[in-house]
């Protein structure tokens, strides 16, 4: 008696099939992959073609759709990256600003301490 695969829709139905298959000391051909296949289309909710070959070649076929969404996703992010927004811009505007303040701010120090360090001196020599 051979085993039906063709119409098996489900993980569930395969599952049996592979039994049937496995009592009569045989197997299903690429049941592995076609147990994976199901269960993707099971979790996606896509629907079985029936066959192994034509579920085999859905999933094809959805990979190829998933991946040039990615590479357009990928291509808006570039696209993005290389558009400074302005926001962006300001944020280095602020930034560099900010440093500016800073090394005002730094040479103020450096300068009011050393005239202070002179001052110092000049009068530690002259009380000496």
């Amino acid at each position: 008696m051979a085993i039906r695969v063709d119409g098996i829709e489900s993980e569930d139905e395969l599952r049996k099939a592979q039994a049937a298959a496995q009592a009569q000391g045989t197997s299903i051909t690429n049941y592995n992959e076609w147990s994976e296949i199901l269960s993707e289309f099971q979790k996606n909710g896509i629907e079985s073609t029936g066959s192994y070959a034509g579920d085999k070649a859905r999933m094809q076929e959805v990979q190829a759709a998933v991946e040039e969404y990615v590479a357009q996703l990928q291509q808006q992010e570039k696209i993005q990256q290389n558009t400074p927004d302005n926001k962006e811009s300001e944020k280095v505007q602020k930034s560099s600003e900010t440093d500016r303040n800073q090394e005002m701010k730094a040479t103020v120090a450096n300068a009011t301490s050393s005239q202070i360090m002179a001052d110092y001196m000049k009068y530690y020599h002259m009380l000496m």
